[in-house]
């Protein structure tokens, strides 16, 4: 038997990129969570994952609403990453966000946005691997530093240049 709590040390020595991923609800609002559990799968097709916990009461909505959007986080977005790692209905209070033109709605400031369409789903033990197929790729005018998450912790990705 593993121990959760060294399994989450472990595991949170291994940095990451943080990211939120929204979609709207039955009532067109902005619902959405913050994942680090997030990765590229496939080329041909374009297919990325991410692993929401199934205990998320965002989960079911982004399940069903088969369309969602991927922000890769810039590091100056650590309130986005916050509201959205919560629970409650007004997550995105106060968060600037637009929709797109594949109707996702997409937070201002990020380092890059991928849209996408539910690929498929899978069974991940106390989360989902949804598989979205990329529809559509957002990345800024000017280049930001993407947030990492890192024991816990969020910041700024270091130079290393």
């Amino acid at each position: 038997m593993i121990e959760p709590g060294i399994y989450k040390d472990v595991m949170g020595s291994f940095p990451s990129g943080v990211t939120v991923v929204t979609t709207l609800d039955a009532e067109g609002g902005i619902v959405g969570i913050t994942a680090s559990a997030f990765s590229a799968l496939s080329i041909e097709p374009a297919l990325v994952l991410f692993c929401p916990n199934y205990a998320s009461d965002t989960y079911p909505i982004l399940r069903d609403s088969k369309r969602f959007a991927i922000h890769l986080l810039a590091a100056g977005q650590t309130a986005e990453a916050y509201a959205f790692a919560g629970k409650g209905k007004d997550k995105a209070k106060g968060i600037e966000w637009r929709l797109s033109a594949l109707g996702n709605p997409v937070l201002a400031n990020a380092t890059a946005v991928i849209e996408c369409e539910l690929w498929r789903e899978y069974d991940g033990g106390d989360h989902a691997i949804i598989v979205g197929e990329v529809k559509n790729l957002i990345l800024p005018e000017q280049p930001v530093t993407p947030m990492i998450y890192h024991k816990g912790k969020l910041g700024a990705l270091p130079n290393l240049g």
